[in-house]
């Protein structure tokens, strides 16, 4: 059956090719989440003495441990994605998922506070997954389409993931043990789509010719991209660690926050909001594979991005005047905030690398935005928790969601104009 499917994807035609490889990719991230997302649906209520910090919410601390092991690896992931190889991804995303399964053993068979310890190491093996999961896709003529359906995995296996956690609890699973047993139920589906996944040929050479080549970069290689843009890549980097630090909140904080909105009893809000988020982003991001000229591709990804951040800010603003609902502003700025999100994690860095003319690998700027995004993360956490600790969660997050729209829309404005100028000449880059 193996060779019968590599025979079939080698001559199956584009629309096929790119059906067949968004749906795996999309299906393994999907599953990736049932071992880090779980928890979170957890109330894990009470505080806990850590040295030096003092008394801590156990459930902040137990989010801070996961992010740190996640940031940890993201920084480790500039190297180690950049420099591995194409025939060796798909046997590193088995052994990475069945050692984050084997963390959350370990968590519910470990008596707090010890067990927190293994909920950071939960995070280093699951720091790579998107990086070797996008490693698949990246350099294509689809690759935007592509890169569309796998961030949408992110979007509603978040949701989806918590409604399995929270049903779980529903059914008298212990909050211990929620996490594992969470992860058993996704076990199945995950090997069945790795394997398809694991079938996929590198990129041909007429993607190559539209894309560049993409292959491992060294160290120097590395050092030499980001300084010769520096300018345009530093503000990215530093509006990702805000933006990432506000996804982060929205997504760990859902139950705190859906609560505060009026929802508590509701597990399927978790999906429900996500559902219509994560087939905007499809649609609206995976529209771009319809673009012929990779330079209106970056007019139009940064056109998006910048209406993301807009969203945000006027949707803020509506249902603080009681304009609009909480589920239609909750739903509003995710489409806004994902809108700009999702492109760090595939279309933009992969773009960008076509129209520079820099041969190496988009994972690289993937994970050095998602290394310092995921600190971002960590800071807004200890500041949450040891500055604003009496705010409470709602309040918080409608400030926060201010700062980052005008952060987003600042920032975002200035790389654009920075990259147009500096995008290789000379050549039209058609699909």
């Amino acid at each position: 059956m193996k060779n019968k499917i590599q025979n079939w994807l080698q001559n199956s035609g584009e629309v096929y090719f790119t059906l067949y490889s968004t749906f795996f990719a999309f299906t393994v991230y999907f599953c990736m989440y049932a071992y880090r997302k779980p928890f979170t649906a957890g109330k894990f209520s009470g505080n806990v003495d850590v040295p030096l910090l003092g008394s801590v919410d156990y459930k902040i601390l137990l989010i801070i441990a996961q992010v740190l092991g996640y940031t940890f690896s993201k920084f480790y992931g500039v190297k180690f994605i950049s420099e591995t190889a194409y025939a060796t991804r798909g046997r590193k995303i088995i052994e990475f998922i069945l050692m984050a399964h084997v963390t959350l053993l370990l968590f519910a068979i470990t008596p707090a506070p010890y067990n927190i310890f293994f909920m950071f190491l939960n995070g280093i093996p699951l720091g790579m997954i998107w990086g070797l999961v996008f490693g698949f896709l990246e350099g294509r003529k689809t690759t935007e389409f592509m890169g569309a359906g796998l961030s949408a995995s992110f979007i509603v296996s978040s949701g989806v993931v918590k409604t399995v956690g929270k049903l779980l609890l529903n059914n008298n699973i212990s909050e211990i043990w929620m996490p594992f047993i969470a992860g058993l139920l996704f076990i199945p589906v995950f090997f069945i789509s790795i394997y398809f996944l694991k079938l996929l040929p590198p990129p041909s050479k007429a993607d190559e010719d539209l894309k560049t080549k993409r292959l491992p970069m060294t160290k120097v290689e590395r050092r030499q991209f980001f300084m010769k843009y520096a300018v345009g890549l530093i503000p990215l980097i530093f509006l990702y660690m805000v933006l990432t630090a506000y996804r982060d909140f929205r997504d760990n904080f859902a139950r705190e926050i859906w609560d505060a909105l009026g929802y508590a009893g509701n597990p399927e809000i978790f999906s429900l909001s996500e559902l219509p988020i994560g087939f905007g982003v499809l649609v609206i991001l995976g529209a771009l594979v319809f673009v012929k000229d990779v330079k209106n591709i970056f007019n139009l990804m940064f056109t998006i991005m910048i209406t993301g951040a807009i969203l945000i800010l006027g949707t803020t603003f509506l249902y603080q005047a009681h304009i609009i609902s909480p589920l239609v502003w909750m739903i509003s700025i995710g489409l806004g905030l994902y809108f700009i999100y999702v492109p760090f994690g595939c279309i933009l860095f992969d773009n960008l690398m076509a129209l520079l003319g820099f041969i190496g690998t988009a994972g690289f700027m993937i994970y050095v935005s998602d290394a310092f995004g995921y600190l971002g993360s960590i800071f807004l956490m200890f500041y949450k928790n040891f500055g604003q600790a009496s705010l409470p969660w709602l309040e918080f997050f409608i400030g926060f969601s201010y700062i980052t729209g005008v952060i987003c829309l600042t920032l975002l404005i200035f790389a654009y104009f920075y990259f147009r100028k500096n995008m290789r000449t000379g050549t039209t880059l058609t699909r």
